[in-house]
């Protein structure tokens, strides 16, 4: 019996598809080793948002400061979080990890990931 490369890759393409999907709806309590590293304790409730098919999910985020942010990777690549000005940078977060930052300034903090450079967002701080 014959296989055919393209078929074998495809399906090889479709596998590796399936279970990154799968552990999408997955919780995972690991963080990276930054963990939190914005301003003191005593802040707002947190806001998540989900770093998925290469993209934010909110590329646009209104928030009030002092509030606790916290990305998590549910792509299957590593990213990171880095602020355009500096002010904050994940360094690498692999699958299934986070990173957060507590925003303790008003302002608006345009981000990007350092190795995927289409990937772009902005938190806005009230």
């Amino acid at each position: 019996m014959k296989t055919n490369p393209k078929k074998a890759f495809f399906a090889l393409l479709l596998l590796a598809c399936v279970l990154s999907v799968a552990s999408c709806g997955k919780k995972s309590s690991s963080s990276n080793s930054y963990g939190n590293n914005g301003g003191g304790s005593g802040g707002t409730t947190g806001t998540s948002v989900s770093i998925v098919n290469f993209s934010f999910s909110s590329a646009n985020l209104t928030i009030t400061k002092g509030t606790t942010v916290t990305w998590k990777n549910n792509d299957g690549v590593t990213h990171t979080v880095t602020a355009d000005d500096g002010s904050f940078d994940s360094g690498s977060i692999v699958p299934g990890s986070s990173y957060s930052h507590t925003f303790a300034a008003a302002g608006t903090f345009a981000y990007h990931c350092n190795i995927h450079n289409t990937m772009t967002a902005k938190v806005t701080v009230q």
